[in-house]
């Protein structure tokens, strides 16, 4: 709603679309599910799979000079920091409690 004037209006669609810069929520909102989807999968998985233990590894080496790239468990980290979720692992064990933990971003990220 916008204020102006001594007046109170609703926006109209097109100063939404100009408003938010032409993002495409829909995409964002299942991006972000799909990501925290995978990342209870992989938590869940046996110890033996080679996703697992790629992603429970430490790279050897150094990065390349510059701006560090973002890795996918970084981004997955960060949206769950800024939910507050501090039992990752213990969480995604349990399919239902995670199964919450995706509504719960969904709702917080776009309400």
């Amino acid at each position: 709603m916008v204020v102006g004037q001594g007046m109170v209006r609703i926006r109209t669609s097109m100063e939404l679309w100009e408003l938010h810069k032409h993002l495409d929520i829909v995409a964002d909102i299942k991006e972000e599910k799909k990501r925290l989807e995978c990342v209870g999968h992989v938590v869940r998985m046996d110890q033996g799979r080679t996703v697992k233990k790629k992603s429970e590894s430490e790279l050897e080496g150094s990065r390349r000079k510059g701006r560090p790239r973002l890795r996918w468990l970084e981004l997955v980290e960060k949206d769950l920091q800024e939910m507050k979720v501090e039992r990752l692992r213990q969480m995604a064990v349990d399919r239902e409690e995670w199964v919450c933990v995706i509504r719960e971003a969904k709702a917080l990220r776009w309400p």
